[in-house]
């Protein structure tokens, strides 16, 4: 009998910016020796850690959303604003993008000084060092919830050795700063349009997981970031969405999404915890 895998809860963020050509997203390569998605194109995000879920503490250096409110967005008790929390770390510790406000103004990282200051910050939050508490308040800092909107929930099928429960977000990638990737979990980054995205992973020169996917489908046909942010808010209805895995007689993998015929069966049927990478 295998043992139930856990599942993680999880914050990812779609950085978007009005490009010389339009809409654009920011995109990063995870290492390709990587145990989770190795060579994928991902937007930045992680893991909820402890620190996240210290609600109490967060309120008081949060900008526009306290957990109450949070966790009425996410349709759960409590415990909402740490999605919040951990959206905006791992979008500074993958992607160096911190959504902050000093003196009700973004954060600006053009200041090559103050750049080399907040990119100390970035590594000792990646170590595990400095709390995105303890930096809002060594900086006098804001976190900006304000800019985040919350857009989809996908969670990872029975059968992966790891699997999260992910909540998606849409933010305006902050002024005044240059979202790059770490080197060590990713390897690559680059801005892109979302159809040049989708237009090279169909043609296999931009590998992206199906949520990856799913979750730039929206915004194909978006203009502009104010567009985007339009769109976001006017959803009203964020469904669950939990993918089935079914595994062929000679053991190669596909998944059925929700609706689709045999879902339920696969569903009820799933492959044993931790069996597929």
């Amino acid at each position: 009998m295998t043992t139930p895998v856990e599942v993680r809860l999880a914050a990812t963020v779609m950085l978007v910016r009005d490009g010389q050509q339009g809409l654009e997203t920011f995109m990063l390569k995870r290492n390709p020796r990587s145990e989770f998605v190795p060579g994928q194109f991902v937007f930045p995000g992680g893991a909820v850690d402890v620190n996240d879920q210290l609600t109490h503490e967060v309120e008081t250096v949060s900008s526009g959303l306290d957990d109450r409110e949070a966790s009425k967005r996410l349709r759960i008790d409590s415990g909402g604003l740490a999605y919040w929390v951990a959206a905006i770390r791992e979008c500074f510790e993958e992607a160096g993008a911190l959504l902050a406000r000093i003196d009700g103004e973004d954060l600006s990282l053009a200041d090559p000084q103050v750049l080399q200051r907040f990119q100390g910050h970035r590594n000792a939050i990646y170590a595990g060092d400095l709390t995105m508490m303890d930096l809002c308040r060594t900086e006098g800092l804001s976190l900006n919830f304000e800019d985040l909107r919350y857009v989809s929930h996908w969670i990872t099928p029975i059968g992966p050795p790891r699997r999260f429960d992910t909540r998606f977000f849409v933010a305006r990638s902050p002024y005044g700063q240059r979202p790059a990737h770490d080197g060590g979990e990713t390897v690559e980054s680059c801005w892109i349009a979302p159809k040049e995205a989708m237009e090279l992973h169909y043609a296999g020169k931009f590998e992206m997981i199906l949520p990856t996917v799913a979750n730039l489908e929206p915004i194909l046909d978006l203009k502009s970031v104010d567009e985007v942010m339009q769109w976001a808010d006017q959803l009203t209805e964020i469904p669950e969405i939990l993918p089935a895995l079914v595994i062929s007689a000679d053991g190669s993998p596909s998944v059925l999404m929700p609706g689709e015929v045999g879902y339920e069966e696969a569903l009820a049927q799933p492959p044993p915890h931790g069996s597929t990478q």
